[in-house]
């Protein structure tokens, strides 16, 4: 497959001016399937559906990729580090989502656009680090760290695991967790004015099978506890519960793109 630059560079318009786009790249798109709470702090779960992209320069080691990682565009790849720019989607909340959430003002739908970088302290460690800023559905500033070691148990298949966790802003805070007086008052719920820090820390696992060069399975399973701003909110207090679990399964297919 080839692309003119002018194509690719468009969609990297925050990349810095000198970076170079020709040669090969790689593009591993996919979608996950996942059983999951409600919303952050429910005791009711759905099942929701949400896409995996991850574009990177051929020629370095393939880097290790988690379930929990934003749809990233690496700049940087080294052996060692790899580095981008990272966004997400950011589904809307209101009361459709849960009778819970009745009388709490609505979360839009937005997304989350910041960076990243992936550390390999070994050849079976990764660390990752990912900084976004909500538009739309918050204003605060999203931080998520993780580590996962990973191992080849056989030739096509890959177990990997390690922990999680989440820091936040207030207005990412508020938007999830507060209760003014407005919304208690409709709701029932006892008022709420969080403020910035840690709001999980948790693990996860995953196993993964190489069906082929380019297509790739996965299942995995995840669990985390609300902690600081968000375990303290009333909405998880008197309805919910800071203990979250997740599970699901995925797939993703990898093919090459030649630049000019």
């Amino acid at each position: 497959m080839r692309l003119p630059a002018r194509f690719l560079l468009s969609l990297v318009t925050l990349l810095p001016a000198h970076a170079v786009l020709a040669g090969d790249w790689y593009a591993k798109l996919g979608a996950q399937g996942v059983s999951e709470p409600s919303y952050e702090g429910s005791t009711e779960r759905k099942i929701g559906i949400s896409p995996t992209i991850s574009i990177g320069r051929e020629g370095n080691t393939q880097p290790f990729s988690s379930r929990n990682d934003s749809p990233s565009f690496g700049i940087v790849e080294t052996e060692a580090v790899r580095a981008g720019v990272a966004g997400r989607l950011v589904w809307g909340r209101d009361s459709d989502t849960s009778d819970d959430l009745e009388g709490l003002s609505d979360v839009k739908f937005g997304a989350e656009v910041g960076g990243f970088v992936d550390v390999y302290p070994t050849d079976y460690l990764r660390v990752r680090g990912e900084l976004r800023q909500g538009v739309r559905s918050h204003d605060g500033l999203v931080a998520d760290v993780a580590a996962d070691a990973f191992t080849d148990i056989a030739p096509d298949l890959q177990v990997s695991g390690g922990p999680r966790a989440r820091y936040a802003t207030s207005g990412y805070s508020r938007a999830y967790y507060g209760v003014n007086a407005a919304e208690s008052a409709a709701s029932g719920l006892d008022q709420y004015d969080p403020g910035a820090g840690w709001q999980s820390v948790g693990a996860g696992a995953a196993i993964t099978w190489n069906a082929t060069e380019r297509l790739q399975a996965s299942a995995f399973a995840e669990y985390k506890r609300l902690v600081g701003p968000a375990a303290d909110s009333s909405l998880v207090q008197e309805r919910g519960t800071p203990n979250q679990f997740l599970f699901g399964v995925g797939a993703s297919y990898k093919f090459g793109v030649r630049v000019d």
